[in-house]
């Protein structure tokens, strides 16, 4: 959440910064309740202080009277306490300076770009048709049994996943990453404090409802919180995980767009690096985030390009974000495939995360970045070696990991 002397000195910044991300707040109406609440504390701290004093005079009489008092303001002061939370945690983080303002991804800014696309001297197909061909998915019968937007991964294809996801770990543990495999449900409070269910957030995930348990949509989700209500030493940071897990989105909003295939599902596996650091690192283990996942893609030989993304395709937490967008033969043009994002000190204080700095405590900052979201990364691979006679060749670097060089119709 968003520091809230930072809110009473610039009451017009947060409430436009909202708009800017696209979402509806009312920062006068939290100021209000802000200074109601204040006011009433004071008093009903002063009443505490004047029954403190008849206790020790013994005036029981007037203490009776003032206990009476003392419950209808302190009734009245929790109450406006929860009506000041509720709309401090309806408040977005804020985009950093150089963040694009725009509403769609039209307004993102290209960064640069990686290696041409590749020229084909044929008609590619698409990862769906190349996927039949090559019998690596099955859409059909993962919808019988699951439903729409759910898929098999099935021959090389599941065997490329555990290539990337070997690949990832191995590049990110030499960087000194700590590997986990974290939970992939979480509980109710947990969620909230990521700051993912506000604005309708919570339309987007599938929730074990007995239990009130959140599915994860990705390992950030259960990596974060680790260190909720814990205080790090500035030793200890940059604190760095590469985790791999499930996640599952329901995609709400995303209706019939990219409904075919395997590129927007409800359940697919990640890749995800979190970064705790201190403030002033901030932007460079951002741009330390960003150089990993060019490396990795680079590693596959894979054109794509980096764009700095716009205010109004920013998630509620975020502060700025980059996405690197993986050139598509068959589309003719860039889709998105990681992103790599910092939410500042907006998650670790609704989270209760710090580090000690010279007997002083302050908020960290959080940083995530995927580095292999398995079946995009495996669409582009697909896609981009695919060869006239319908094989798909496979990078080099994951060569050895497979064990095999192509792909061909069995």
């Amino acid at each position: 959440m968003l520091d809230i002397k930072l809110v009473r000195k610039n009451p017009k910044l947060v409430q436009q910064a909202a708009v800017n991300k696209g979402y509806k707040v009312d920062v006068s109406k939290l100021l209000k309740t802000d200074e109601e609440h204040r006011k009433l504390f004071q008093e009903v701290q002063k009443l505490h202080e004047k029954r403190n004093r008849l206790a020790k005079e013994k005036n029981r009489e007037e203490g009776e009277k003032l206990k009476k008092q003392l419950r209808e303001k302190e009734t009245k002061l929790a109450n406006l306490k929860k009506q000041y939370d509720e709309l401090l945690l309806t408040l977005p983080n804020l985009p950093k300076e150089d963040v694009p303002i725009g509403g769609d991804e039209a307004k993102n800014v290209v960064v640069r770009i990686h290696k041409e696309p590749p020229k084909l001297d044929f008609a590619p197909l698409d990862h769906i048709k190349l996927g039949q061909k090559l019998d690596l998915f099955d859409i059909q019968r993962a919808a019988k049994v699951s439903g729409s937007r759910f898929g098999y991964l099935k021959n090389e294809a599941a065997l490329l996943e555990f290539a990337l996801v070997h690949f990832a770990f191995q590049t990110l543990t030499k960087e000194g990453f700590i590997p986990v495999v974290p939970p992939a449900l979480v509980k109710d409070e947990v969620m909230r404090g990521l700051g993912y269910m506000e604005q309708g957030g919570e339309d987007d995930m599938f929730v074990a409802g007995k239990d009130r348990l959140f599915f994860i949509g990705t390992a950030e989700h259960s990596i974060v919180p680790m260190h909720k209500d814990e205080t790090l030493s500035k030793q200890a940071l940059p604190k760095r995980y590469v985790g791999f897990s499930s996640s599952f989105r329901r995609e709400a909003g995303s209706y019939g767009k990219d409904t075919r295939g395997i590129f927007r599902v409800h359940q697919f596996d990640k890749v995800e690096m979190v970064s705790f650091t201190k403030e002033e690192d901030d932007d460079k283990e951002h741009e330390y985030l960003l150089s990993l996942q060019e490396k990795l893609f680079q590693a596959l030989d894979l054109s794509y390009r980096v764009v700095n993304v716009c205010t109004g395709e920013l998630g509620f937490p975020t502060a700025k974000k980059y996405d690197i967008e993986v050139w598509f033969p068959s589309q003719n043009r860039y889709r998105e495939v990681t992103s790599a994002s910092t939410t500042t000190d907006f998650q670790a204080r609704r989270l209760h995360i710090k580090y000690q700095e010279d007997g002083e405590k302050k908020f960290v900052h959080i940083l995530n970045g995927t580095a292999f979201a398995i079946g995009r990364t495996l669409i582009a691979i697909l896609e981009n070696y695919q060869q006239k006679d319908g094989s798909v060749l496979v990078p080099k670097v994951l060569q050895p990991l497979v064990g095999f060089e192509v792909i061909q119709k069995k």
